[in-house]
């Protein structure tokens, strides 16, 4: 599939939705792959291939309109990485779970699939990330080395997939750690904070799209961080 022809992400904050039985913006996203029923990759390394998460989330994309969801298999230093290649491979669309951005993007590298991820999505696999997984789906994100010193923190490279960063569900904190990351990071660039049960669409020509309600904007200004006004959505929900 040529790159013009590529879908775009599927940046996704979660929420909500999910416990009252329905979620309106991802039965629009599995219904425009041009797949009745897509089939579903499940990547669950930012939660260790916490088995109980993925029959929860499993269970809620099949309800919103996903056929078979399969974990690829890749937490556990014994997983079988042809197994999940395999599985990855075959699935219509790409779904990266949520957990832990840094213990993810650590698994991710250590089993050695992120050239596969990386050409999967060149050659037009779509790829959904939630929570966790949509950052894990940008540029970078940020640790500390100590928990109580802030000064110990660091940026550090996620899939790049998306060439920006975000921050998902983090309305209460007022976007702190999406803060922390933009200080790490060149003057100039834009953070964007997707609240709880939006997204955000990232096309291939690297225009974004929010979907369902405002996406969060913030850049560095000097020792400042600045908010450029939200980014509305096309078509907001009713």
């Amino acid at each position: 599939m040529a790159s013009a022809e590529r879908p775009p992400l599927y940046l996704l904050a979660g929420g909500a939705a999910s416990s009252r039985g329905g979620d309106v913006l991802l039965r629009r996203i599995l219904a425009s792959l041009g797949v009745s029923r897509p089939r579903l990759a499940y990547v669950g390394a930012a939660s260790g291939d916490n088995h109980s998460f993925y029959v929860m989330i499993s269970a809620f994309l099949r309800h919103c309109g996903a056929d078979r969801v399969t974990l690829a298999p890749l937490a556990s230093p014994r997983a079988d990485r042809a197994k999940a290649s395999a599985m990855l491979e075959a699935a219509d669309a790409v779904f990266v779970g949520g957990g832990d951005v840094d213990r993810g993007m650590r698994v991710l590298r250590e089993r050695g699939v992120v050239p596969l991820l990386r050409s999967l999505h060149q050659a037009g696999k779509p790829f959904l990330g939630v929570s966790a997984g949509s950052i894990m789906l940008a540029r970078y994100w940020v640790r500390w080395r100590n928990d109580q010193d802030d000064s110990s923190a660091e940026a550090f490279p996620c899939l790049g997939f998306a060439d920006m960063v975000c921050d998902t569900h983090g309305e209460a904190e007022r976007w702190e750690e999406l803060r922390a990351l933009l200080r790490l990071l060149p003057e100039g660039i834009v953070g964007y904070g997707i609240p709880s049960e939006t997204g955000l669409a990232v096309h291939v020509n690297g225009r974004l799209e929010a979907l369902a309600a405002p996406v969060v904007r913030l850049s560095r200004r000097g020792g400042s961080i600045v908010d450029l006004g939200d980014l509305a959505p096309d078509y907001p929900e009713k």
